[in-house]
C-alpha cells in the first residue's frame, strides 16, 4: 500500500502495521481494514484549519509516541476499578475489555434465547462472519472521520450484539472498557456492533475507565443498526484518566418507526470528543440525542453530532447541557439536515452550557441544513453562569446561597438524565453526576 504523508499519519500506519499481530480473520476484513489505512494516511490527523475541528485541537493526540496497547495480564487494579464503578449494581450481561481485549474473567453473560447473540467482536468474527460482513464499516463513514478510518484499520477487540426479529433483551447489556496502560502513547482502539432487527427491544450501556494516569489515547467506534420499529437505547460515559485522550465515533442507521435514544456522559480525559452520525432510514421514526459533559481544570469536551432525516414524517430531538468550571472547555456543534425527501421533518436541537468558572469557555454551534419546504426546525444555544433572579428566588425560600446554587446546578444536569428510559441506568448515573458535583469546590461554595 501506498501512503501518503500528510501529518504524521503515514508513521502511524507503519508502526501499527508493524506491531499488529496477524490473526485469525474472514477474508472479506483484509480489504476493510487496508481501506481504513489508506483513508486514514491520506486524511491525516485534522487541524484547527478544518471548519468541523477548529474549536478542538487534537495536535497533543498527534504528537504522541504511538503503540498498539496489548492485552495486558489481569490483575487487582482492573477488579478493584470494576468493583468500584457504578455500574456494577446494573443487572443484565456484562462484558468487561481490558486494553481493548476480551476479558472472560471478569465478564458475565447470562444465557440467552431467541437467536440473540452477545459475545467479543473477536470470537463472533469466527462464529458469525456472514452476518458481520452485511454490517462492520456500513454505518461508521470513514471518508470524512480519519479517527474513524484508523479504527477500521486496526481495531482489535469490541462487542457484537445481535438482536433478531421481534425479540426483547429485558435486562441491559453492559460494555466495560478498562484501561490499564503503563505508557504515554498506547492506544486502545475497541469496535462495537450492535443490531438490533424489526421489532426487538434492547439497552445498550457502554462505559470506560482506567487503572492509572498516563497519556494514553482511546479510539472507539460503535455502529448500531435499529430495524423496523425496534427500540433501542444506548448510554455511554467517557470517564477516562485526566492524562488521557478520547476520541469516538457512534453512527447509526435506523429503520421505520423505530425508537431510538442515544445518551452521551463526558467527565473523564484530558480531552474528549463524541462524533455522533445518525441516520433517519424510515418513515415515522423517533430519535432522540441527549448528552452532558462536566468539565474542570483545563479539560476539553467537544459533541459533533450531525442528524440526516432521510425520510418523511421523522422527529429528531436533540438536548446537550454542560457544566464546566476552572478553565476547561465545551464545544458542541450539531447539524440538522433534511433530505428533500423528508417532508413533515420535526427537528428540535438545544445547547446549554452553565459556566461555573470566569475563566471555562464554551463554543457552540447548531446549524439547520434544510433541503425540505413542509418542516417544522429549531435550534438555540446559551452561554452563561447562573441566573441571580433564580438564585434569589430560592434564597426568598429560606434558602443559603451555596445550598440554592447546588439546587440549580443538580437541576440543570438532572433534565438530560431523567431522559434515560431504563431506570437501573439512570439510577446510577443519577449517582454518579451528582457525587462529582457535589465534590466541586465552588458549588460547594469554598
Amino acid at each position: 500500500m501506498t501512503t501518503k504523508a500528510n501529518n504524521g499519519t503515514d508513521l502511524v500506519v507503519s508502526t501499527f502495521s508493524q506491531m499488529q499481530a496477524p490473526a485469525a480473520q474472514p477474508q472479506w476484513l483484509a480489504p476493510l481494514r487496508k481501506a481504513g489505512a489508506a483513508s486514514f494516511a491520506d486524511q491525516g490527523f485534522p487541524t484547527l484549519q478544518n471548519e468541523d475541528w477548529r474549536f478542538t485541537n487534537v495536535a497533543p493526540i498527534a504528537k504522541l509516541n504511538f503503540s498498539l496497547a496489548g492485552q495486558a495480564a489481569v490483575n487487582g487494579a482492573e477488579s478493584k476499578v470494576l468493583t468500584e464503578s457504578v455500574f456494577t449494581q446494573l443487572p443484565g450481561h456484562r462484558l468487561v475489555f481490558v486494553n481493548g481485549f476480551f476479558c472472560a474473567k471478569l465478564s458475565s453473560i447470562k444465557p440467552v434465547s431467541g437467536g440473540v447473540r452477545i459475545d467479543s467482536l473477536a470470537a463472533a468474527l469466527a462464529k458469525d462472519a456472514a452476518l458481520i460482513e452485511k454490517h462492520l464499516g456500513k454505518y461508521a463513514n470513514t471518508a470524512d472521520n480519519s479517527f474513524a478510518a484508523l479504527n477500521q484499520a486496526f481495531f482489535s477487540d469490541g462487542a457484537f450484539v445481535f438482536v433478531p426479529k421481534g425479540v426483547e433483551v429485558a435486562e441491559p447489556v453492559q460494555l466495560i472498557y478498562i484501561s490499564s496502560a503503563k505508557q504515554n502513547g498506547e492506544t486502545i482502539l475497541p469496535r462495537n456492533l450492535i443490531i438490533a432487527e424489526a421489532n426487538s427491544k434492547l439497552t445498550v450501556v457502554e462505559s470506560y475507565v482506567s487503572t492509572g494516569n498516563v497519556a494514553y489515547f482511546t479510539n472507539a467506534v460503535t455502529e448500531i443498526l435499529a430495524g423496523d420499529n425496534a427500540a433501542v437505547e444506548h448510554v455511554k460515559l467517557q470517564d477516562e484518566a485526566t492524562s488521557a485522550y478520547h476520541i469516538a465515533t457512534i453512527a447509526g442507521e435506523f429503520g421505520r418507526t423505530s425508537n431510538v435514544s442515544v445518551h452521551s456522559f463526558a467527565l473523564g480525559a484530558k480531552l474528549s470528543r463524541n462524533n455522533i452520525r445518525t441516520k433517519l432510514a424510515g418513515e415515522g421514526l423517533e430519535c432522540i440525542l441527549n448528552g452532558l459533559y462536566l468539565t474542570k481544570d483545563e479539560q476539553l469536551a467537544d459533541h459533533h453530532m450531525i442528524v440526516e432525516h432521510a425520510q418523511p414524517r421523522c422527529a429528531s430531538h436533540e438536548y446537550f447541557n454542560g457544566i464546566l468550571d476552572d478553565k476547561s472547555k465545551g464545544v458542541f456543534h450539531g447539524r440538522i439536515l433534511v433530505r428533500q425527501i423528508a417532508q413533515k421533518t420535526d427537528a428540535k436541537q438545544t445547547n446549554k452550557n452553565l459556566l461555573l468558572s470566569d475563566d471555562a469557555t464554551a463554543d457552540t454551534k447548531p446549524q439547520l441544513e434544510i433541503y425540505a419546504d413542509d418542516v417544522k426546525c429549531t435550534h438555540g444555544a446559551t452561554i452563561g453562569q447562573l441566573n441571580d433572579e433564580s438564585v434569589f428566588y430560592l434564597r426568598s425560600r429560606g434558602l443559603d446561597t451555596a445550598t440554592a446554587k447546588r439546587m440549580l446546578v443538580h437541576a440543570f444536569a438532572g433534565e438530560i438524565i431523567e431522559r434515560i428510559k431504563c431506570e437501573p441506568a439512570r439510577e446510577v448515573i443519577d449517582k454518579l453526576v451528582w457525587d462529582r458535583l457535589e465534590a466541586n469546590p465552588h458549588l460547594l461554595g469554598k
